[in-house]
């Protein structure tokens, strides 16, 4: 047997993404860690082992501009453009590729941590050290570091550590959750294993294994959705396990779950009911995806009134939007539908404190065994959430491995640092602004070629008969000073709108009413009708317009999108399957939806011209929409002519590195194992081609940075030497789309971070 140490700063223990961005997060920031994966391949739930999509905080659409940045934004993007028909084996490539990339990483593959060596009093306890054993290479290995990160989703390691820890569901008096049980019991999510199917263009017999369930004797064809044509994660369903133990009893839970699916594609293709002749499986899942085991305790635990309050936190460090997402004990067999789901107005946010342990001093923990109950743990549990964690976590060990604190010392002492450091990383936080000293760009003066000041679509595309209440939101900037409309009457006819506040920033949805106006509409296409709607916010804000229902009328959508312009379609009786999924339908986020037509919104101009994307959006220390686009955007680009936005300081600066974040529209969403596609591969508003230049004292202009081909949207420019300038300025001469230069931030500083 083959002994090893290896010594590092941060040893990560879980390759899902919550481990894969905790470990980005650290190496990052100059931290030598270990990253240790008991599989062949990283991604967890996601990989091409287990396949499940990678959901967050979008939940499928259903919020607005929620999708991640930071490190799970970038695997986002990136698998977008490599792998747009969401092959699996390519987003492994692209997670591995990631971490690779980094060279503060030691990755550990087919290493199983089994031991883990800690010391002091119960209340108090250390990690001093983990040991594992490398599969097929016979290696003993034990990690040392000053800090562990749990991110194994079962929470192995806190366990041996001996860290305080729930498991099943808190009941409801423990902390007044409406969702959770009067007593207090062991239930938890069981697992799913998931199967492909394709169609092979010729007949294929399927002789069923002996083991496969006939699924016509339960209760499956009743209660489940199945239909020949799907396969992977429309399976999400196939569940069961919950009210084992879904650790101890791992291989019983994969066993009924295997009857299950053959039992399932036998019925599909020997019942005659589906039309399957030329269907066979592609691909059966051997490892039982895992919803729920441990979840860890911190110093606070996360509970469902936080999240449907959408309660902010002074150690706020991510945020979520999946909904709250629990199923039945009983799974795949149960009579009630496959999950039920609750939903704030929009995203909530995720405490610091719920990501390092209680009583272990040198343990944070990520993903799946955050410090949350059983029923926030419905929402914080999806891949894309857990992976933004990761990231927290990742940085705040980093932090505090750099100063030599343990995490609750840094969560006490350099709170503010922590949650700064993430927002340059462009991590996923929202409503934060910037307070960093060290940046340039906060101190100069900004002004621009162009700034988008007339705020209107004009451009009409198809009709929409206006048979139901609809709406478009636009930022209040500073205010609203009259409202038109582009319809078709085909009678005369009375048309009403009204403008309702989003009350949050970070919601979409409407809150309060502002003002209300009806408007006559003569017989005929395409005029303009003018609503006299005022609205004059204290702080600039988004407004959500109604439209109220007129048969008689169609609106027309624009040609092209806008920015910081968003579509709604009221659906008062939303059709909602009771045998997969239970939605409360009057919970807003529900009633309006963009039903796939976010880039399609309706033609509408405002009076009033709009401040909303000047060029001191881009300084204005906001990283992502929030009451508002914060962005700078321009008049439209002319050929030959960029367009450029420009940094002035009254004295020359000293400048070593620039970041520039462009707008990726992150109301998009993008999913690695598609649900849905995209018409492209990059997205529009991506600036393509610019250059950096800088203005020293003799007024020349200097190119120092630039980009042609760009895809992503943070990108930071680590100058050769340090360049002395008075001006800099960003032109932007193509964008992957769209007809306007969008920048939503610059950052300069005079030293490498």
């Amino acid at each position: 047997m083959k002994q090893e140490l290896v010594n590092n700063d941060i040893t990560v223990i879980g390759g899902g993404l919550a481990g894969v961005c905790a470990a980005i997060a650290a190496a990052r920031l100059g931290q030598k860690v270990a990253l240790v994966q008991n599989r062949p391949v990283l991604g967890g739930n996601s990989s091409s082992e287990v396949r499940v999509w990678v959901c967050g905080a979008t939940a499928h659409g259903t919020n607005r501009y929620a999708r991640e940045t930071g490190i799970m934004g970038e695997l986002f993007i990136e698998n977008q453009y490599r792998n747009p028909e969401g092959n699996p084996y390519v987003w492994d490539l692209v997670v591995l590729e990631a971490v690779k990339a980094e060279a503060n990483i030691s990755l550990y593959l087919n290493t199983d941590i089994h031991e883990v060596m800690a010391e002091g009093p119960e209340h108090d306890r250390t990690i001093t050290a983990v040991v594992g054993w490398m599969m097929a290479s016979e290696r003993r290995i034990t990690f040392k570091s000053s800090l562990y990160l749990d991110c194994t989703g079962d929470g192995l390691i806190g366990f041996l550590a001996g860290a305080t820890f729930a498991l099943g569901r808190e009941a409801r008096s423990e902390y007044g959750e409406e969702w959770a049980p009067e007593i207090a019991d062991g239930i938890t999510l069981g697992s799913t294993i998931l199967f492909y199917t394709k169609d092979t263009g010729v007949p294929v017999n399927f002789v069923p294994p002996s083991f496969a369930k006939d699924i016509s004797e339960t209760t499956i064809p009743l209660r489940r959705v199945i239909k020949s044509g799907d396969s992977g994660c429309h399976y999400w369903w196939i569940e069961w396990g919950g009210e084992h133990d879904t650790v101890h009893d791992n291989e019983m839970i994969r066993d009924e779950l295997w009857s299950v699916i053959y039992g399932i594609w036998d019925y599909i293709k020997n019942s005659g009911k589906f039309g399957a002749e030329n269907m066979t499986l592609e691909w059966v899942g051997s490892l039982p995806g895992k919803r729920e085991y441990r979840r860890f305790t911190g110093d606070y635990v996360l509970n469902q009134n936080d999240i449907i309050a959408q309660r902010g936190f002074a150690d706020g460090v991510a945020f979520g939007g999946w909904s709250i997402d629990l199923h039945p004990p009983q799974g795949m067999y149960a009579d009630a539908s496959g999950s039920k789901h609750m939903h704030a107005d929009g995203v909530y946010h995720i405490p610091f404190r719920s990501l390092y342990s209680v009583n272990v001093r040198n343990m944070l923990m990520a993903g799946r065994n955050i410090s949350a109950t059983h029923v926030a743990f419905g929402t914080t549990r999806v891949m894309a959430t857990c992976a933004v964690i990761g990231e927290a976590a990742g940085t705040g060990a980093a932090l505090a491995s750099l100063l030599g604190l343990t995490p609750r010392e840094l969560q006490a002492r350099h709170l503010p640092e922590l949650r700064q450091t993430l927002l340059r990383q462009d991590a996923s936080i929202i409503g934060l602004q910037s307070s960093d000293e060290a940046d340039l760009a906060r101190k100069a003066r900004v002004s621009a070629s162009s700034a988008r000041c007339a705020l209107g679509l004009t451009q009409p595309g198809e009709a929409w008969p206006l048979r139901s209440d609809v709406a478009v939101l636009f930022p209040a900037d500073p205010g609203i000073h009259g409202f038109e409309l582009l319809l078709d009457a085909e009678q005369a006819a009375e048309v009403t709108a009204e403008l309702w506040d989003t009350g949050r920033g970070e919601n979409y949805v409407p809150h309060t009413l502002r003002a209300r106006a009806t408007a006559p509409a003569g017989t005929g296409r395409r005029q303009w009708v003018a609503f006299d709607l005022q609205w004059q916010p204290e702080v600039p804000q988004n407004a959500f317009v109604i439209i109220k229902a007129n048969p008689a009328v169609s609106l027309h959508h624009s040609l092209e999108p806008h920015s910081g312009v968003l579509v709604f379609f009221k659906d008062e009786h939303p059709q909602i399957s009771k045998d997969l999924e239970d939605h409360s339908t009057d919970q807003l986020i529900v009633l309006w939806k963009m039903k796939g037509q976010a880039r399609r919104p309706f033609c509408f101009r405002i009076s009033s011209p709009t401040a909303a994307f000047a060029a001191d959006k881009a300084v204005n220390g906001y990283h992502r929409p929030f009451g508002g686009p914060q962005q700078w955007m321009s008049e439209p680009i002319t050929a030959g002519k960029p367009e450029w936005l420009q940094l002035e300081w009254d004295t020359e600066q000293s400048i070593a590195e620039i970041h520039l974040t462009f707008n990726d529209d992150v109301n998009e969403d993008l999913v690695n194992l598609h649900h849905h596609r995209t018409p492209f591969t990059v997205i529009p508003e991506l600036v393509r081609d610019y250059r950096v230049e800088a203005q020293g004292a003799g007024g020349q202009w200097t190119e120092i940075a630039g980009g042609t081909g760009n895809r992503k949207r943070k990108v930071i420019h680590l100058l050769p030497e340090p360049v002395q300038a008075q001006r800099i300025r960003v032109l932007i001469d193509a964008t992957n789309g769209s007809r306007h230069a969008e920048l939503i931030e610059i950052r300069a500083y005079e030293e490498a971070h």
